[in-house]
Order: C-alpha cells, then structure tokens, then sequence
C-alpha cells in the first residue's frame, strides 16, 4: 500500500509504502510518526509486488527500497533520473578459454574475435561497423540474445530507419495575437495525424512507430515554436523501408507547408533485415541438444514463479508455434510443447523450425548477416512468457538464471565454432548459402556514410 508520511524535522510530506505490519515496534515509540494519508497517485503497488520485492531483499541482498525500486512497473514522475546499464550479450570468459584451450591442445589454427557491440536496441552500433568494413573479413559469425527459450533463431527481421522530425516555428501570444504565432507543435500533430492515414496504404508486415520528444513547453498561452518527434520505421526489406522513409518525409513537408513552420530532418540510424544461413543453424542446433544445462534450483523456480505472477503467467501458443514447422514433425514437436506448457523456466530445447518467418522486431545483427554467414541463439535468461522490454526482463537480468543461460550460451557457441574449425567445409558451404540468398548486388548499406553514431537525449 503506497501511503503519504511525514519525514524529516520539517514533516515535509512525502511517499512511503507499507511492506508489512507487526504489533510491536523495534524503534524508540516517541520518534514514530503516524501515517498522514492514504496515497491515492502514481503506482498502485499490488500485494504480490510487495511481497516480491521483500523476497528478493531477503535472498539477493541489498535494501527493501532498493527492491521495490526493481519491481516497479514504471518510474513515478518524470524527473527522476533513470541510471542505465549496459549488459555484456556474450560470456567472453567462457567463450575465448575453450575456444583457446581447444586450438592449443589439437595445434589447430584460427583467428577468434570478440567483438563489443554498443548500442543494440536504439543505435544499431553493428550496423555501423558493418557499414565502415569491420565484419568483412570474417568467415561467419555467431551470437546469441536473452530469452525465455532456448533455440536458434530461424526467420527474418524487419529492416528500420529512425529519423529525427524538428519543427522550427515563430512563439506568440496565444490568446492575445495568435495570428503571429506559427505553431511547431500542430506541425508534428499534423505530421503525425497525415502518417497514421498513410498506415491504411502500406504493407502488412510494416510498422511506423514515433515518439514525441519535445513538445514545446509546458504554457498553453503560447504558441509552441518548437517541436520534436522522433520516428521509427520498419518493413522487411531495406528497399521497402526506404519506399516508406520517402513518403513518411513528404507528409512532414507537408505539415511544415500546412503550418508555415520549417522542418529540419536527421537521419539517426538503420539496420537491415536478418539474412538466414541454414548451415550455421543446423550446427547451432546440434550443440544446443547436446550440451548439458546447469539444473535450476528450487530457489530459481519459486523466483520465476514469482516474476510470472507479475504478468499472468506463460501463455503459450502451441497452435501458432506449430506453423514454423513441417508437417511431418508436427506431431512429435507438438508433444514437446505441451510437456513443456507449464513451466516457468522452459527448461528444454526447441525443435530447429523449418519456416523461415519474419519476427516483428528488428537488430542489427541483420546487417552482419550481410556481410558473412551467420547464426544466432537464444537461450533462458528469463521466466517463460516475460513480456519484452518489461520490467520484469530488467528484474531478472542479474540473476543466477540469467548467469546460467549466459554461461550455456557461451559453451554452444564454443562448440558451434570448433565444429567448423573440425570440417571447414561447412564455412565454405556456408558462404556459397549466403551468396545465394543476398543475390549479385550484396549488402548495400543502409546507413549513408556521412552519418555518425549518436545518443538521443530528447532533454538536449
């Protein structure tokens, strides 16, 4: 229960949460304030959230706030200043000493390289470096991404550009002499309302997405002279996205025409669709069946268990999963499946899918993909069913789970590589794959080169 009490010798009012109650108090009586009120903004805590965050005090260390703080579904007010964190996707650790203990002992020759990709989700730092030649030279390449599941990713990825809309327009008395104000801010409203009618006359599988970074200001008397949004656009090929980023650009010229404003555009970022290499993920797969899992612990069961509370369990689709294969395994996949419906922790391997679907997410990955063969896993970080980009994936980021899944990770992509090191024809059976499938014009990237990596700070 959020409630409002009074702290400090001013008893200035602020927030508080009740995280469980006792007849007796360990404090001296006469310094213990009464509640004032019954907090009735911001975040409704749930009982089950509470009880949650007391479980991972009492388990993982650290402070009652500091575990409310992981369990909260949202930040309360918008100034709190959120502290980012960057996770290493590969156990480099693991990776690099089997890997070199492997070549030593069999005096086997081969260049493994680690590469550090910034920027993932929102920079695509990997499509830069494929953009300025870094992955050129490579034979293939293998990674691997968190997750609820442990298989090779098989399909597509949607190809993107983000782009930066500024409109620059003239501030005026709202009331007092509207007349001289051009509005930024109805621009963007415009720019936006004129896309979401183009939506209507795209493909299906396209998505345009904005995010309105800069209203203007906070006064409703004054004509906003600036404004900002900032728009990302998906399709499944590099060529239909730059269809869509042309015609997304002439509504906003439009809407700077409509309001007498002037639009600036930035180019931020774009990443290509994922190229399959069925070679590599056949060898991919065959390590992941084969190489034994650490065993969860009671401890992480009743953890996962709790975190899926959160968000209403596993809901699994065994229907829908069963069109990504043949029909002749249907039947034995489906078994698999249904043994596994229930689990917090889906502690099995998923079956190699046979249709190539595209997923509705996008990552740069695709742009390596390219470049040179290759392949990527997931594997369990996470309990099944976390919903993605949620805070219940942060909360378990740091968890013996999310160590397990990485340090499996890191075995099968070890094993992955010493395979192909074993029988360097399938590098070469590889390659002639990925030739076939980008065609004679290869990769075009999709970043122009005058444009740099950034960070997008919609408070700048």
């Amino acid at each position: 229960m959020a409630v409002v009490v009074p702290f400090g010798k001013g008893n200035r009012k602020t927030k508080g949460y009740v995280t469980v109650l006792s007849q007796t108090c360990d404090y001296d009586i006469s310094k213990v304030k009464e509640i004032a009120d019954i907090s009735r903004s911001g975040v409704e805590i749930e009982t089950k959230l509470i009880a949650l965050a007391a479980w991972m005090k009492s388990n993982y260390g650290g402070t009652m706030l500091q575990s409310l703080k992981t369990v909260l579904p949202i930040k309360e007010k918008e100034n709190i200043k959120v502290k980012k964190r960057l996770r290493l996707l590969i156990d480099r650790e693991t990776g690099e000493k089997q890997l070199h203990y492997y070549l030593e002992k069999n005096q086997k020759e081969g260049t493994v390289i680690y590469f550090g990709c910034p920027g993932e989700e929102g920079g695509s730092g990997k499509s830069f470096m494929a953009r300025d030649g870094v992955f050129d030279k490579l034979d293939c390449a293998i990674t691997w991404h968190p997750s609820d599941s442990n298989q090779v990713s098989v399909g597509s990825s949607l190809a993107n550009y983000q782009v930066i809309y500024r409109y620059y327009g003239t501030a005026a008395h709202a009331a007092a002499c509207p007349e001289m104000g051009r509005s930024a801010l109805d621009a963007v409203e415009l720019m936006n309302t004129g896309v979401q009618y183009l939506r209507e006359h795209m493909i299906q599988e396209a998505r345009i997405h904005y995010a309105i970074t800069n209203t203007g200001g906070y006064s409703p008397n004054v004509v906003q002279p600036y404004a900002e949004v900032l728009y990302l656009i998906r399709a499944p090929k590099n060529a239909q996205v730059k269809e869509l980023f042309e015609r997304v650009n002439d509504i906003a010229k439009g809407a700077a025409l409509m309001t007498g404003t002037r639009m600036e555009m930035q180019f931020v970022k774009a990443c290509s669709n994922l190229v399959d290499n069925t070679v590599l993920e056949e060898i991919l797969q065959k390590n992941l069946e084969s190489i034994e899992r650490e065993p969860y612990t009671a401890e992480e069961l009743d953890f996962a268990k709790r975190i899926s509370e959160t968000y209403g369990g596993n809901k699994l689709d065994i229907q829908e999963l069963l069109k990504r294969y043949e029909k002749s395994k249907k039947k034995s996949v489906e078994a698999i499946f249904t043994a596994h419906k229930d689990d917090v922790l889906s502690d099995f391997i998923v079956p190699l899918m046979d249709v190539e679907t595209g997923m509705a997410g996008s990552t740069d990955v695709g742009d390596v993909s390219w470049v040179c063969p290759t392949a990527q896993i997931n594997t369990v970080t996470d309990a099944a069913g976390t919903p993605g980009h949620s805070w219940q994936e942060v909360a378990q980021g740091k968890s013996s789970i999310a160590h397990k899944g990485m340090l499996f990770a890191g075995k099968v992509m070890a094993g992955a590589v010493i395979d192909l090191l074993e029988n360097q024809e399938l590098i070469e059976e590889a390659k002639e794959e990925l030739t076939k499938r980008v065609g004679s014009e290869g990769y075009i990237p999709p970043i122009p080169k005058d444009i740099r990596p950034m960070a997008i700070n919609p408070k700048k």
